[in-house]
């Protein structure tokens, strides 16, 4: 009877809604501190970290289980790539660093599942909001401190104390392009709070002029590109979302043809960008390390070398990517390309599917729900899209964990197990 009492209690616990916030919160919390944890406690410490709170979020569904509705949990396109990389184990010829791979994208799996599952949208931009403040201004305080206060570098952070020169920073997350985009999430997320006024109405400005000063301050071109990209992507949904619904659609592939002529424009143009933004050298070792990562690419075309998230440049072939520069090699620089390298042309394309669809499902609905919260998922998806042709973090930690939120959310409202149940109806905006 006694027994019975406690695991009551633990189920009316795990199940609360408060527990559920606070495991939310954590988990994107955790994601995006990924980097700094594992600085500070090492990677054994890191993994506790996650191991614990997917348990946690497994007891909490658990104990929420009757009120869960799982429709579109798991899209077919993201169970077709996560099954192609846990495949990729038999061909790969560093077997247990795949494994490990698989672990840590499996674990960040299922917290963005979890967070998907017990929050709205509305919650999840809220603890993203929260997030994203924290580590801003934890950033700006360290940088502070170290440009500024002691005028010394940390170097176990990856901090150089150049804030009494304007920058670039890094603040705890250890590379300027990462923390640009954080500060990008970050104030849609914010913009967001204050159109729905779920947070007062000066925090949430002062939260706005926080990202846009560490946007600037990392000197980041990735970023301020990604910055523009999803400027211009917003004020395109601002204005379909006030088009009448019978005109919707062919705004739609006029946006669309609009946005492959300025691809295109951006492409044919490119060097006066890249000389504009000041980007040569960014661009420059880019373009040496996909040289590089195309050759061995060849190798195993199809069916890549085998998954491993971030890369361990103490095995082959990474350790290539070792030797001849000054930086330390971690991706491709390049996520699609990383998928390439990693699992192949067929992995390639079951991400390209995956992503996609996650866009144009989030676009979809951003574009025809009444409601602004649901531009967040369309807006942050542009951002980590964007950010991928120069940065792998879409494929691990943060990146990863975000783009399965965005993922699923799609899904649950416009996935094709949802047209069984009923159709979504056009609303109008005003």
């Amino acid at each position: 009877m006694a027994l019975r009492s406690a695991m009551d209690a633990v189920v009316a616990f795990t199940g609360s809604a408060r527990v559920a916030s606070a495991i939310a919160t954590s988990a994107i919390g955790a994601a995006v501190l990924a980097w700094p944890l594992q600085r500070l406690i090492g990677l054994p410490g890191l993994n506790t970290i996650i191991i614990t709170l997917c348990l946690l979020a497994v007891a909490s569904v658990w104990a929420r289980r009757d009120s869960i509705d799982g429709t579109g949990l798991l899209p077919i396109s993201l169970l077709g790539f996560g099954g192609w990389a846990m495949l990729s184990i038999f061909w790969s010829s560093y077997q247990w660093a795949t494994l490990a791979g698989l672990l840590a994208l499996a674990g960040f799996t299922i917290l963005g599942l979890y967070v998907s599952l017990v929050r709205d949208t509305i919650q999840i931009v809220r603890a993203f909001g929260d997030v994203a403040r924290l580590v801003l201004v934890v950033s700006l305080v360290v940088e502070v401190l170290s440009g500024l206060l002691i005028d010394t570098p940390i170097p176990f952070l990856g901090i150089g104390g150049n804030l009494a020169v304007g920058g670039p920073i890094s603040g705890v997350i250890g590379n300027r392009n990462d923390l640009g985009l954080i500060a990008i999430i970050g104030a849609i997320s914010f913009v967001i709070e204050l159109r729905t006024k779920s947070l007062q109405r000066w925090p949430a400005i002062g939260s706005l002029i926080l990202a846009s000063l560490v946007l600037v301050l990392t000197r980041s071109p990735i970023a301020w590109g990604t910055a523009l990209v999803v400027v211009a992507a917003a004020a395109v949904l601002y204005a379909l979302r006030r088009t009448s619904a019978q005109h919707r659609r062919g705004w739609q592939f006029g946006t669309l043809g609009a946005a492959a002529a300025v691809a295109l424009g951006a492409w044919w143009l490119r060097s006066p960008i890249v000389d504009a933004l000041n980007a040569t050298g960014e661009l420059n070792y880019r373009l040496d390390l996909w040289r590089d990562l195309w050759d061995l690419l060849q190798v195993h075309f199809v069916e890549g070398w085998g998954w491993i998230g971030q890369w361990n440049t103490g095995i082959s072939p990474y350790l290539v990517f070792a030797t001849g520069n000054d930086r330390l090699t971690v991706s491709a620089s390049n996520a699609y390309l990383d998928v390439w390298f990693q699992l192949g042309i067929v992995g390639l394309a079951l991400f390209l599917v995956l992503v996609g669809l996650a866009f144009v499902r989030s676009w979809l609905l951003a574009s025809r729900k009444r409601s602004v919260v649901y531009t967040w998922p369309a807006l942050a998806l542009a951002a980590l899209l964007t950010a991928s042709l120069a940065e792998s973090s879409i494929l691990i930690d943060f990146g990863w964990m975000t783009f399965v939120i965005c993922c699923v959310k799609a899904s649950q409202s416009l996935g094709w197990r949802t047209a069984f149940q009923k159709p979504l109806e056009p609303e109008t905006l005003n």
